[in-house]
């Protein structure tokens, strides 16, 4: 059975263009503007939306999307609440695919199976548990097989030629690669060794490469696009997010940046 992630990477592909996948906080600044956010931002060219899952202690995250999740736990916002929050947006958008991306203590406080249904029911597409290791998965990875859910993982700079296999092995949906050694929005990445990290990943895997963690403008997007399948932005909205005042306008303006750069 085809995923909807898949769907969307061979379209964009037949299209001549790179797949735009946004990343925001569920539940930042608060749940209706998350929807209306997640509107936005198709309407203006994202192709798959990554939720951040509240947490209070986001280890992978810098400084901007940590406070985005502050800002969403101060709300009272939650896995429950953010598997409602994909209900109401699927109500008017059955196409775009969501994945959550968080940390394991959220995710196992429902356990897998219950987890998947819920999941199932809201028609989710993806899981990236960052602090989940192929061997600690057994339970979320056969479920989510189970489900047709893609189970996303992250590989870093730093990863070894065959820790990398075995990572690619154990993915599905696509491969996140993080272009940048540290947090998300890290400082400047180095473009070229951004391409020669990839070209080594395209050995172990068949499947589309997303570049992410330190992409926030057209620019830094322009210079890894023709090495990717498709491009992670995060930090950059989660900012926008938390100047508070006319976060609509703003965030449409970013994501059709970074979407005519990708076409």
């Amino acid at each position: 059975m085809s995923s909807k992630i898949k769907e969307v990477f061979s379209k964009v592909h037949a299209q001549n263009r790179k797949a735009l996948i946004t990343y925001i906080v569920s539940g930042d600044p608060d749940h209706k503007t998350t929807i209306d956010i997640m509107h936005a931002m198709v309407g203006e060219g994202a192709d798959i939306i990554e939720l951040g899952i509240p947490f209070s202690d986001p280890m992978a995250e810098g400084v901007s999307i940590q406070k985005g999740h502050e800002r969403a736990l101060e709300k009272g916002a939650s896995l429950n609440d953010t598997f409602e929050l994909v209900k109401e947006f699927r109500l008017s958008d059955k196409k775009t695919p969501i994945v959550f991306m968080g940390y394991m203590n959220t995710f196992e406080s429902l356990g897998a199976k219950l987890f998947m249904e819920k999941a199932i029911a809201v028609d989710l597409d993806g899981i990236l548990i960052v602090d989940m290791p192929p061997e600690e998965s057994s339970d979320f990875s056969r479920e989510a097989t189970k489900a047709n859910i893609d189970i996303i993982r992250l590989i870093a700079p730093t990863t070894s030629s065959s820790r990398a296999k075995k990572i690619c092995s154990q993915c599905s949906g696509y491969v996140y690669y993080i272009s940048v050694k540290g947090i998300t929005g890290a400082a400047n990445l180095d473009a070229d060794d951004v391409k020669d990290k990839v070209s080594e990943l395209r050995l172990h895997t068949d499947l589309p490469i997303a570049i992410g963690f330190g992409i926030k403008d057209a620019a830094s997007a322009s210079s890894v696009k023709d090495v990717a399948d498709g491009i992670v932005v995060g930090s950059v909205f989660v900012d926008l997010i938390g100047e508070a005042d006319n976060i609509i306008d703003k965030v449409s303006l970013k994501t059709k940046e970074l979407s005519e750069v990708l076409n």
